[in-house]
């Protein structure tokens, strides 16, 4: 299997798979790039189960391996929230700007921030064979917004590991101990 397909049209997830992934695939590629213009409906009710949903959905379009994955942000004092939800926890899915927000909004009164962000991948390959793995990340949620790199809540996301938010992390620290660069290793290490 040299060549790999995510199914994601996250031109940012596109961007942070590619670079946790270098070297471990021939070709890493895009559903833009590989001209597949399909948008499954994520309406499972776990991590899991939606990156299924995405993986298998894109793989009745190619006869290649597809890696899709799961994302959320998981608040304790929220009961979990915004979990599966966290795309399009204000309304619109991928307005970040909305959804950052309306979660420093809910949790204004709120002492304990503490969070996680969780991802699960999934990796299908084209004879139907799929092998999953998860990753997690602790942290909180700051009271306002740090920095500008990254995306989705990445710059209200204090990381324990790095004593820092997302927002001012570099690509390589993000990537070093993110929940998705956790999900991926986990993932190789049952290939």
């Amino acid at each position: 299997m040299t060549k790999l397909i995510l199914a994601t049209n996250n031109a940012h997830k596109v961007k942070e798979i590619t670079q946790i992934l270098k070297g471990k695939f021939d070709e890493i590629i895009s559903l833009k790039q590989a001209n597949i213009d399909v948008d499954p409906e994520e309406n499972g009710t776990t991590f899991l189960a939606n990156a299924q949903i995405k993986a298998r959905e894109i793989s009745k379009h190619t006869s290649f391996a597809v890696l899709a994955d799961d994302t959320g942000l998981c608040v304790d004092a929220l009961d979990g929230m915004p979990s599966i939800y966290s795309a399009r926890y204000a309304g619109v899915h991928g307005d970040d700007k909305a959804n950052r927000v309306k979660l420093l909004k809910e949790l204004e009164n709120k002492l304990d921030r503490s969070a996680h962000f969780e991802t699960v991948v999934v990796l299908h390959y084209p004879d139907g064979k799929e092998v999953w793995a998860t990753g997690k990340v602790d942290g909180k949620i700051l009271f306002q917004e740090d920095g500008e790199n990254g995306f989705g809540y990445d710059s209200i996301f204090y990381c324990n590991d790095l004593e820092k938010s997302f927002g001012v992390a570099t690509d390589e620290e993000k990537n070093s101990v993110s929940h998705r660069a956790r999900a991926i290793y986990n993932l190789l290490e049952k290939l």
